[in-house]
């Protein structure tokens, strides 16, 4: 069971984020180094790891392209902003 790296991130955070959405879609991930850069800036030096197992890397990175290209959300319409009046639109 090797492991494989499937992306390095600056941060922690968005490690983890990657690391739940893959795991919701199946796909078992884990982050390396996360407890590395907690200082100010020492991400760009030691970024954290993601890794999948080998059998587990296409689908990860197809997962991953597929959480990142632009999806219409079913349910939700989209709104013009010049047809909504209001305080919390900008013209």
């Amino acid at each position: 069971m090797a492991l494989a790296e499937l992306v390095r991130l600056p941060n922690g955070a968005e490690a983890e984020l990657l690391r739940g959405r893959l795991d919701s879609a199946g796909v078992h991930a884990v982050c390396f180094d996360a407890g590395m850069n907690i200082a100010e800036s020492v991400g760009l030096l030691i970024p954290v790891r993601v890794m999948v197992l080998d059998e587990d890397l296409v689908e990860a990175q197809a997962l991953i392209e597929a959480f990142e290209a632009p999806q219409a959300q079913p349910g939700r319409a989209s709104v013009r902003p010049e047809l909504v009046e209001g305080p919390f639109f900008l013209s």
